[in-house]
């Protein structure tokens, strides 16, 4: 084993690599659609939960058509923003699936919150009207930038963005700073949820999440021809609003049977598909422009190996990272 090394790359490393948002959802696409064909391998993510509303998450998966298998090791601290930390933090492995070796050990907290936003922007392409002009985000943090990113690259459409978040001090500056990035969008910070919510084409919630939600959004405000991405589970959406759904997604069934086991999701409508079946072809897209469509994307390690892959070969390209003897 003296022989062996593994790259160690920094979260600085692992920006620095390059990956563009449409390289990213270009390869969620990909992976979305191998999924819905059976050709990957993904349990069940198990987890402890040291302390209220935290986790702590094993996401193991394989992607044989992109030579990708590995684990990441996530947190999530909803209170750690009054200790100065990050929300998530955590580590990925990418592994040899010739030999099992250990090649990668990378920070994951870039990579969770760029792949998220590119799940929800796959589920757009394929559910949202092409004209959506209105984008509402409630939640102002990593999730809320990355979103948007996302769904700026595939509703062409978008012009006008409806910010809202419970500390408004966060909303001005999240406004203003993605004003700068995207100077061609209107940006409008909301004084409440229905602000952001009752004229909006799309909807992204993206606040922290909560086992026993206290949600706020009520179905009065979940007007026809609306897709919606719940970030954060059900934790803005009322069960009423939920249900008026014409269609209700998510990225995986099996993950969402194992989190209603685990106590979540009491309320929330039967699913009618996943991004798998969609991207597959095997369940339609959006049918009619008045279809009120919601998904609740609950984060996929196949997500995060299809993205940990390309970091990996970008890096190695680049001469990034520290190399550790096994």
């Amino acid at each position: 084993m003296s022989e062996h090394h593994v790259i160690y790359l920094s979260q600085a490393d692992v920006a620095g690599a390059g990956l563009s948002m449409e390289e990213m959802i270009r390869s969620l696409e990909t992976m979305f659609r191998f999924k819905g064909e059976g050709r990957t391998e993904m349990p069940p993510k198990p987890g402890i939960h040291p302390q209220k509303d935290a986790f702590i998450h094993a996401m193991p998966a394989y992607i044989p058509d992109m030579n990708a298998a590995g684990v990441k090791w996530v947190a999530g601290y909803p209170d750690n923003y009054k200790k100065g930390l990050p929300y998530i933090t955590g580590l990925m492995i990418m592994n040899d699936t010739e030999t099992g070796l250990p090649l990668v050990i990378m920070d994951c907290a870039w990579i969770t919150a760029m792949r998220t936003g590119a799940a929800t922007a796959v589920a757009a392409k394929h559910l949202a009207r092409p004209d959506s002009a209105t984008l509402g985000i409630l939640g102002c943090g990593v999730q809320g930038e990355s979103n948007l990113e996302a769904l700026a690259v595939v509703q062409r459409q978008l012009k006008t963005v409806v910010v809202y978040d419970v500390f408004a001090e966060k909303a001005e500056l999240y406004a203003e700073k993605m004003k700068r990035r995207f100077p061609a969008l209107d940006f409008i910070r909301a004084a409440s949820p229905r602000e952001a919510v009752a004229g909006s084409d799309m909807i992204v919630t993206a606040g922290p999440i909560r086992k026993d939600p206290e949600p706020v959004i009520e179905a009065a405000w979940f007007r026809e021809g609306t897709f919606v991405s719940t970030v954060d589970f059900d934790s803005y959406w009322k069960p009423a609003a939920m249900r008026l759904s014409d269609r209700f997604c998510t990225d995986d069934r099996d993950q969402m049977a194992y989190y209603k086991r685990e106590g979540y999701f009491r309320h929330i409508p039967e699913v009618t598909s996943d991004l798998g079946e969609i991207a597959a072809g095997r369940s339609s897209g959006r049918e009619h422009e008045r279809e009120r469509i919601m998904t609740m994307n609950l984060g996929l390690a196949l997500e995060d190996m299809a993205v940990g892959k390309i970091v990996c070969e970008r890096a190695k390209q680049l001469g990034l990272g520290v190399r550790l003897p096994l």
